[in-house]
Parts: structure tokens; C-alpha cells; sequence
């Protein structure tokens, strides 16, 4: 009687119970836009593990980056929509890009079909260890004494990272260059290495560079302070108004994929993301987890591309 009725249930809900049960058959991928060793990277690859164990299926991770994030979404975009192509969505390709590019190779709403958000996490401002400041303040005060000689990093045209910068200068008045990487990792490292003075990285890429000191620390962009930098203010603490942007990620496939597919993915990923031992894992990075339904997700996607419009719009960010 139970397993009819919950044949049934799965009915209503436009689930197959014999496509749920059989899926899947074969190893997952799952696209990420950014490179190795960035903060989707790592989320990623916690994710695939506990999915792999999840599903009875290896998942493989597969970085496609480039054009600040078009390459792998489009990809992602244009895959078979089995469920065996799985997206790691973020704030940069379901976000700022859809914001500031008039043609993207993709539909960041209508070419994916949502699964569950999975973490949020805040930028922080970074400085060269050698530039002589201590504080958004003195940032400023050096960047307006300099103008158009300092430059700042970012993972590439029209990334969330270029967003945070071009707010700030059109908020402080102040002119930096922009200097785009391939890549949150390769632009941190030339913070590191001293060609650029400034970026805001995510924090899952810098954490662990401001413990050892490798770099400087002025501010996180998320309205609360960051649990792992409790004494680096947030931009607005720092005298910056109305800063506020978040990095976040979450879980696509391609639209078309089988509705059974997408409630089985979301089902596990609901129950991987309230594992203990993987919120302790990415919260030791920085990260806040919390899963969603997909309806959530859709209508968190939707707002984004919104409000970074409106960003965009205030600030004069346009692609390059």
C-alpha cells in the first residue's frame, strides 16, 4: 500500500517512478565556467564527491573557463539534457554577466533548468601587501592621489569581481584600471606578485592568503561580517554606502532535462547540503550552504540578474 501511494504521489508531482529509480546509469560531469582551483572548483568538487557516493555514479568535474564565464555556460547550455551535464551556476554567469553583455552565447534563465542553490559566500577587498594603506579609507585617499596609476584585478569582463571595483570607483570617484584575468586564481596571484594593487576575490580564493599575510585585507562586501574575518569591516562599516554583493552558487541542468531527474538531483542535494560534514567542509572556507527547491532557485536567478542590472546601470558598468 505504501509504494503505491507513493507511486501515486510521484504521479501527481510529474515524477516517473521507474525513470527516478533507474537514473543514473552512467558517470555525471558536472561544467564549472572558472578555472582550477576556484571557489566553484572547490565547491564543485565537495559536491561531486558526496553526489558520486549519493547517486552510486562517479561525477567529474570539468572546467571550462573563458569570457568571464560564457564558454562553460554555453556549454552547459548546449548539452543533452539527460541529467548526465550538471551546471555549477554563479553570481558571475547567472548574474552580472546577463546584467552587462547584450549577446550572450546563452539564456541564463530559459537554457537551464534549476536543481538547488548551494552556498553564498562575500568578496573581499585585497590589497598588495606593499601598497601603503590600512583601510578603504586610505585606499582612497592613495587611488585619488594616483589617478588612472593603480590598476585592480578581476576573473574577467563583466565578472561579479569588476562589478565590486566599478562600484566602488563610481561611489569613491576614484580611477583604476581594470585589469582582467582569466580566472579569480591568476588575478589573485598578480595581488600577490604585486602587478595590480587592489581586487576583490572571493574569499573561498583568498582565505588563505590573508592568514598567512600574503596579502591585505580592507573589507567584505556583504552587509555582516564574515565568521571567518570577524575584524575586517564590511564596505559599508568602512565608509562605503550601499555596498552590498554577494558570491553565491548553485546547481543547474540544461532545460529539457526530465522532471524526474531534476527532483531526484534536488532530493540528494538537499540531503548532501545538510550533511554536517560537508557544511563544516565549505563553512571552513567561508562559505554559508543552504539548498533550495528549485522554484527558490529560479526566482533567486531572476532577482540577481535584476539587481545587477540595476547595479550595472548606476555605476556605468559595461562589458569591455
Amino acid at each position: 500500500m505504501r509504494t503505491l501511494i507513493a507511486g501515486f504521489a510521484l504521479a501527481v508531482l510529474g515524477v516517473s517512478p521507474a525513470l527516478a529509480q533507474t537514473y543514473p546509469g552512467k558517470p555525471v560531469r558536472i561544467l564549472i565556467a572558472q578555472a582550477p582551483g576556484s571557489a566553484t572548483d572547490v565547491i564543485s568538487r565537495v559536491v561531486g564527491n558526496q553526489l558520486s557516493t549519493a547517486l552510486g555514479q562517479p561525477v567529474v568535474i570539468e572546467a571550462r573557463p573563458g569570457a568571464g564565464g560564457a564558454v562553460g555556460t554555453a556549454e552547459a547550455a548546449r548539452s543533452t539534457p539527460d541529467g548526465y551535464t550538471l551546471f555549477m551556476a554563479n553570481n558571475s554567469t547567472h548574474g552580472s554577466n546577463p546584467a552587462v553583455y547584450a549577446k550572450l552565447p546563452y539564456d541564463a534563465v530559459n537554457d537551464f533548468a534549476p536543481i538547488s542553490f548551494v552556498a553564498s559566500v562575500p568578496y573581499v577587498l585585497v590589497v598588495e601587501p606593499a601598497l601603503p594603506v590600512k583601510s578603504v579609507r586610505e585606499l582612497i585617499a592613495l587611488a585619488k592621489s594616483r589617478p588612472g596609476k593603480m590598476n585592480y584585478a578581476s576573473a574577467g569582463n563583466g565578472s561579479t569581481h569588476q562589478f565590486c571595483a566599478e562600484l566602488l570607483k563610481s561611489t569613491a570617484g576614484i580611477d583604476v584600471t581594470h585589469i582582467p584575468y582569466k580566472g579569480s586564481p591568476p588575478g589573485v596571484a598578480a595581488v600577490l606578485a604585486g602587478e595590480v594593487s587592489l581586487m576583490f576575490a572571493n574569499l573561498t580564493d583568498v582565505g588563505a592568503q590573508i592568514r598567512s599575510g600574503r596579502v591585505k585585507a580592507l573589507a567584505v562586501t556583504t552587509l555582516k561580517r564574515a565568521e571567518l574575518l570577524p575584524d575586517v569591516p564590511t564596505m559599508v562599516e568602512a565608509g562605503v554606502p550601499d555596498f552590498e554583493i554577494t558570491s553565491w552558487f548553485g546547481l543547474l541542468a540544461p532545460a529539457g532535462t526530465p522532471a524526474p531527474v531534476v527532483a531526484r538531483l534536488n532530493a540528494e542535494m538537499v540531503r548532501v547540503l545538510a550533511r554536517e560534514d560537508v557544511r563544516s567542509t565549505l563553512g571552513a572556507q567561508g562559505l554559508n550552504v543552504a539548498s533550495s527547491t528549485p522554484e527558490q532557485f529560479a526566482a533567486h536567478i531572476r532577482s540577481e540578474i535584476a539587481r545587477f542590472s540595476r547595479i550595472a546601470k548606476a555605476a556605468g558598468i559595461k562589458a569591455e
